[in-house]
């Protein structure tokens, strides 16, 4: 009988102190990490490199926005305006091929007085973006687009961009690891210790954000009027990378 008796008090003490011990952790998670010997360790360090290249693309984004009284009057109006635009593109040397719809809309518009609203008409938007890989006919092609449009043209953005940026990440790619080891060596060499290979390399993504040209435009330019000067500049690209070197 006291045997029995001892066996319930421990299992109850047992109970007790589980019980106890789920009351005061509650919903904390204990994790035990491994810092044995063979756990890897090193310095991880972030680096940036940038290369600079000249563009050899130019994207224009233009096309047309006729206001007429009906929808098929804006319509015919806007269709012919653009098809002359786009006939006086391909005749400067721009392809089909590299010409895209961006946008086509057709929306009412009105005037309101004294608090009424009045039907102005329909307009007709439809905007295109030509891939120009002669850039140094960039001003040419623009100028006889919009005189070939008409006033109703828009040009809404052109922008410089490199066609094919691969030898130029490379570039980037070398100088970023470059600039990580380096100040991996900075911090060993601060700490007393020695860099030894590479445990990890993570690259972000290449940053190459094409060089805008803001140019606003809604008429015939005169026959008489320069060239729109546009210079394409030059354009960087930027690699980031995260390198955890071993420590000697």
């Amino acid at each position: 009988m006291n045997t029995r008796r001892i066996a319930l008090i421990t299992i109850a003490g047992v109970a007790l102190f589980v019980a106890t011990v789920a009351a005061t952790c509650g919903n904390t998670t204990t994790r035990v990490e491994n810092t044995g010997p063979n756990q890897q360790t090193g310095i991880t360090v972030s680096g940036e490199g940038k290369a600079t290249g000249k563009p050899d693309v130019a994207m224009i984004t233009l096309g047309v926005s006729r206001l007429a009284d009906t929808v098929d009057a804006a319509r015919n109006g806007a269709a012919t305006s653009l098809d002359a635009m786009i006939k006086s593109m391909t005749g400067n040397g721009v392809s089909k091929d590299d010409i895209q719809t961006q946008q086509f809309n057709i929306s009412p518009e009105y005037d309101y007085t004294n608090g009424k609203q009045l039907l102005k008409g329909f307009r007709v938007t439809n905007v295109v973006t030509a891939k120009l890989r002669d850039i140094n006919k960039t001003s040419t092609v623009v100028d006889d687009a919009i005189t070939a449009g008409g006033n109703d043209v828009q040009v809404q953005n052109i922008a410089f961009t490199i066609d094919n940026p691969d030898d130029l990440k490379k570039q980037a790619r070398e100088a970023a690891v470059a600039d990580a080891k380096a100040k991996a060596q900075t911090l060993a060499s601060a700490t007393g210790v020695s860099v030894g290979e590479p445990i990890s390399i993570t690259e972000g993504v290449a940053s190459m954000p094409p060089i805008a040209y803001d140019i606003a435009r809604g008429a015939a330019a005169p026959e008489a009027a320069p060239a729109t000067p546009i210079e394409p500049g030059t354009q960087d690209v930027t690699i980031t990378v995260s390198v955890t070197w071993s420590i000697q």
